[in-house]
């Protein structure tokens, strides 16, 4: 769960909460005061340092008098997939910006390796809007990535002595998933 910082600057715009309002919405929570002050400064200017919590994010929302689910992205990740960046790269490409039905079929269908983690990593992030109540027929892939990750060394024998490296790539996916305003 991430936080979409240009949508809570727009309510807290309408509703007209300024940025004070925010740190003290936010400070009881785990952060202390002057923590809070410029955690919610990186928020709003789109930085998630230092992370922000699901807790953080709900009382951001009741401060500015929406629901979690408005100001929120979900996003789940797998990591050290077994595959290449540019192998896992097509994939992504191919359900970004679709709903998520229409991306679970084509991840279903798809003869592709990284298919079954990208899949993997879009239902975990539909559980978590489901968890908050979003509304799933409205839910669209809005990021997917994928991020390369460490080589794994192996190693070929060949001829007089030698060895020629062969390196096994991996990568991280993620898959980010929010409501259609």
């Amino acid at each position: 769960m991430k936080l979409r910082s240009d949508e809570l600057k727009k309510r807290a715009a309408q509703v007209g909460v300024t940025e004070e309002q925010l740190v003290q919405a936010v400070s009881g929570q785990s952060l202390s005061e002057k923590a809070a002050g410029s955690a919610v400064k990186n928020w709003l200017a789109g930085r998630d340092h230092p992370r922000c919590r699901r807790a953080d994010i709900e009382a951001m929302a009741t401060a500015v008098g929406c629901l979690p689910k408005d100001i929120s992205k979900f996003t789940s990740q797998v990591r050290n997939h077994r595959g290449s960046q540019k192998k896992a790269k097509l994939v992504v490409d191919m359900i970004r910006g679709k709903s998520i039905d229409e991306a679970t079929q084509m991840l279903q269908f798809s003869t592709k390796r990284a298919s079954v983690n990208i899949g993997k990593a879009l239902l975990a992030a539909q559980a978590d809007a489901e968890q908050l109540g979003a509304d799933t027929g409205e839910l669209f892939v809005s990021e997917a990535t994928v991020d390369r990750a460490t080589h794994i060394k192996r190693f070929r024998p060949k001829d007089r002595g030698r060895a020629h490296p062969i390196l096994k790539r991996t990568s991280h996916i993620t898959v980010s998933v929010q409501e259609r305003s």
